[in-house]
């Protein structure tokens, strides 16, 4: 079974997860997904054989819609989803991302996603009109299924890259992770 039918599997067993998908299509964004610990987080939990997920610190929703890129769009649909379930909810607009990252204009959910610090974060999941789970992972599943962290040549900060794995604790919390050692992550 290859991963890809794996984790839509642990995804529809999983209840927090589905609830979440659940709740997030109703809301019918153009190009969106739940994204980043949502699916990578669960991918390193079962991949360490660990009886329950780890508890998710948020659920990161992305969408694309260049129509309204104001902020208060955002807080607008996370005050919408809090109110209908208890889970902590981060909404972001990827056609306004570009700005805060200093990039050129984004096309779509997946070229914002291909700019994120780590391979093996852009990834997520998405909820159909009829049902089917959809992964979009600009960089494939294999970072995933090898347990490793990989500096996005992208976004070729090497000081955020460790920052983030130190901050967000990945390697205590799944010690089976390995770094990539590629030439972005000698310069520091």
């Amino acid at each position: 079974m290859n991963l890809n039918t794996k984790i839509n599997d642990w995804i529809k067993a999983d209840p927090i997860r589905w609830q979440a998908l659940e709740i997030a299509a109703a809301l019918e964004l153009k190009d969106w997904c739940l994204a980043a610990g949502f699916v990578r987080n669960l991918v390193w939990d079962k991949l360490h054989h660990y009886p329950q997920p780890t508890p998710l610190s948020d659920i990161d929703l992305i969408y694309f819609d260049p129509s309204d890129i104001s902020p208060e769009r955002d807080v607008f649909f996370e005050t919408s989803l809090r109110s209908r379930s208890a889970l902590n909810w981060s909404v972001k607009n990827q056609a306004r991302m570009h700005l805060r990252n200093n990039d050129h204009p984004y096309l779509n959910t997946l070229d914002a996603m291909s700019y994120w610090v780590e391979i093996e974060t852009a990834v997520g999941i998405q909820l159909s009109v009829t049902g089917e789970l959809l992964i979009l992972a600009p960089f494939g599943l294999n970072g995933l299924s090898q347990l490793t962290i990989t500096l996005n040549d992208k976004r070729p900060k090497p000081a955020d890259f460790y920052a983030r794995i130190t901050e967000k604790r990945w390697l205590e919390t799944w010690p089976q992770l390995k770094l990539v050692n590629n030439s972005l992550l000698t310069d520091i």
